[in-house]
């Protein structure tokens, strides 16, 4: 069901109206009862159809069971009073989903929540085509964030050829989220403004373990680096001394050197120097 609009007139003509009727009947009572009592009536039938809406407020109307439209005018106003009026706010709303646990692409249970800012932005859809589309959104939401999260792996650590992880493509996670969020609610006449990731972490159960991993990871690639820094420095070391033919070495002193620098350079401590008062070989 689409919405349709559904025009409305200004509510103070109408009240100037239904009060004449008031004042009329309460003049021709004593001369004709039946007279009075009809444009008691008619200033009572007039007035029931003035209506006050407020800003980002809608009012659907119905007549016997059938949709007419629905008022966005704001302001004092009138319809016709055998309408059946539901008002349904259209400001922006926030959900602030509650903590998941759900299992991600590689099957390692995480915790997950998200924020979602949305506003009703067709009224006939959200009255109609679902039961109660408050609640309708609280589900789908939950449901596009457990459908995300099982379709992404938490970081590259689980899936090094996953190019979109939970947690380090936290922009394209978010703009997933709103599109299977705009699908999941354009049903219901919900318009999705923001949504988002607002928490993160592993389940408490593999917490310590995968802590411990993404350290060991850290402490491999820092170490990678260093080694990689070093032997630069050792072959840029024995290429100066060859070039300026400071000394000569022979392959067991050059292993030699080589040995000794990558201790200095990659040892966590500093490395004491050992003065040789002999030679290599003695």
């Amino acid at each position: 069901m689409e919405e349709k609009r559904l025009t409305s007139v200004s509510g103070y003509v109408f009240i100037l109206i239904g009060l004449v009727c008031f004042g009329l009947a309460a003049l021709s009572v004593r001369y004709s009862p039946i007279l009075g009592g009809f444009l008691f009536l008619l200033g009572a039938f007039i007035l029931k159809g003035i209506i006050v809406i407020y800003p980002n407020e809608g009012i659907a109307a119905t007549f016997f069971g059938e949709y007419v439209g629905t008022i966005k005018e704001t302001g004092l106003r009138w319809v016709n009073p055998l309408y059946s009026k539901t008002r349904i706010s259209l400001r922006a709303r926030n959900l602030n989903g509650q903590q998941l646990k759900v299992n991600d692409k590689m099957g390692n249970p995480i915790e997950i929540a998200a924020v979602v800012v949305w506003q009703v932005a067709d009224t006939a859809k959200a009255l109609f085509d679902v039961d109660n589309y408050a609640n309708f959104v609280q589900i789908q939401s939950e449901a596009a964030v457990r459908f995300l999260a099982s379709s992404h792996a938490y970081d590259n650590m689980e899936d090094e050829h996953e190019t979109v992880t939970l947690r380090d493509n936290t922009g394209q996670i978010n703009k997933f989220l709103e599109q299977e969020l705009d699908e999941r609610l354009g049903q219901a006449g919900v318009r999705v403004m923001e949504a988002r990731i607002s928490h993160l972490a592993y389940a408490p159960e593999i917490a310590g373990a995968m802590l411990q991993r993404q350290q060991a990871t850290a402490v491999v690639s820092a170490r990678k680096q260093i080694v990689e820094g070093a032997v630069g420095m050792v072959e840029m070391a024995l290429a100066r001394l060859a070039e300026k033919d400071v000394v000569q070495l022979d392959e067991e002193r050059k292993a030699a050197m080589v040995s000794n620098l990558l201790v200095v350079l990659c040892g966590e401590k500093a490395v004491s120097p050992v003065v040789n008062a002999g030679t290599l070989y003695n």
